[in-house]
């Protein structure tokens, strides 16, 4: 019996028989992952189901004055992200998910811990710890984007990992034409004596109309880059509101509003690869000053905690073009990509600016992926003798 059969036939039986067979195929599946032929998901029957998989992206990174003591360049080896994925649905209504990450600093946390009541494909709820309505780079996270690094510009609230505790509504109608999120948050800066002691909620929503074909991605997800699967021409519009969202107490509370437009092109050209081109562009609207930031009239944060501090009013933009040549080399194809972004504060009047030069070696689209970039940052918020730098970084990324 080949090891896919074995692992199939595993699932094999009816009602109690394939529930007491789960745990032992939990551990079988192991193995089966080993084989390379194995499915992630297992099917009981009666539209149960149980997915798991996992994560994991390393990389090399030198940069420019950035040694503890201050002056020396520094090269390091990290672990950036490893992941472990679980799902599972008791019919084709209900549905939990269950996902973790340990970071570059060791630490880790649950990153998604929702349930969902799936109706169809024009609504459906969740509830728990999700990603909000946001941006196309915070809904991509590190594995689906088309360059290595997490763009600088993207600068949402959050609890952990781009994620908070609220309760969301999203849905696909006219066939994935139009793709909309929309939910509260439990949001930022809700400590005693922080500016939301209150505990307003966070409030967003996102729009995305799909102009060709409707992007394949799950959910209210997205990606970067399809390698061509699809041709895409994706407008999104986002919106976050908080009451006393931002400030360093409850005296100095302000408001936080922000929006954001993001816009992707794809297209494959026949025989001769495919081009993307990916833009965007960030308002960051304050109504005070927030804690624990560097700017004009900021102060540290009383209590030091996830979802607090650190928002910055400003403007930004990022825009990224790249292409896949179509021909293979060895088992994957080369994707040299641009990527410019520039973060504008309000009121320090200093910029963040960084310049990525890259390609990338696509093995098996976003599971299996090699990346080479060069970065130019610059920052005039920094000491002069740290405001310009330069970084390289040789990253890999792998899924199952």
């Amino acid at each position: 019996m080949t090891t896919r059969g074995f692992c199939n036939s595993l699932m094999k039986g009816n009602g109690k028989a394939r529930l007491r067979k789960a745990g032992l195929a939990a551990v079988v599946n192991l193995a089966c992952m080993g084989s390379g032929n194995a499915d992630q998901t297992f099917n009981l029957g009666n539209d149960q189901s149980l997915s798991l998989g996992f994560g994991l992206r390393t990389d090399y990174t030198y940069l420019q004055d950035s040694a503890p003591n201050g002056t020396s360049n520094a090269s390091a080896f990290n672990v950036d992200d490893t992941r472990l994925y679980l799902s599972g649905q008791v019919n084709r209504w209900f549905k939990g998910t269950f996902n973790t990450e340990r970071d570059s600093t060791g630490k880790v946390q649950m990153m998604d811990g929702f349930t969902e009541l799936a109706l169809d494909d024009d609504f459906n709820l969740r509830l728990g710890r999700e990603i909000p309505p946001s941006d196309r780079s915070n809904l991509d996270g590190p594995f689906y984007l088309n360059a290595w690094s997490f763009p600088l510009v993207s600068d949402y609230p959050n609890y952990a990992i781009g994620r908070d505790n609220g309760l969301m509504a999203w849905g696909k109608p006219l066939g994935g034409k139009l793709v909309y999120s929309v939910g509260a948050f439990t949001g930022h800066n809700v400590y005693a004596g922080g500016s939301n002691a209150a505990a307003n909620l966070l409030y967003a929503g996102r729009l995305a109309i799909n102009f060709l074909d409707p992007e394949p991605a799950p959910a209210y997800y997205t990606a970067s880059t399809y390698y061509g699967a699809k041709n895409i021409l994706t407008l999104g519009l986002v919106y976050q509101y908080q009451k006393d969202g931002v400030g360093d107490s409850t005296m100095t509370a302000g408001d936080y509003n922000s929006w954001n437009a993001d816009l992707l092109y794809e297209q494959k050209l026949a025989d001769a690869g495919v081009v993307t081109v990916e833009g965007a562009y960030y308002h960051y609207e304050l109504g005070a000053v927030d804690c624990g930031t560097a700017e004009p009239g900021s102060v540290p944060c009383t209590t030091v905690g996830n979802n607090i501090g650190g928002l910055v009013a400003g403007k930004a933009y990022l825009a990224t073009l790249e292409y896949m040549f179509p021909q293979k080399i060895g088992p994957g194809n080369i994707q040299p990509f641009i990527r410019y972004q520039d973060f504008e504060r309000d009121l320090s009047q200093t910029t963040d600016k960084q310049t990525d030069l890259g390609v990338n070696y696509v093995i098996d689209g976003h599971n299996a992926r090699i990346s080479a970039v060069y970065s130019r940052l610059n920052d005039t918020q920094l000491l002069a003798a740290l405001a310009n730098r330069n970084q390289f970084v040789l990253g890999v990324q792998f899924q199952y």
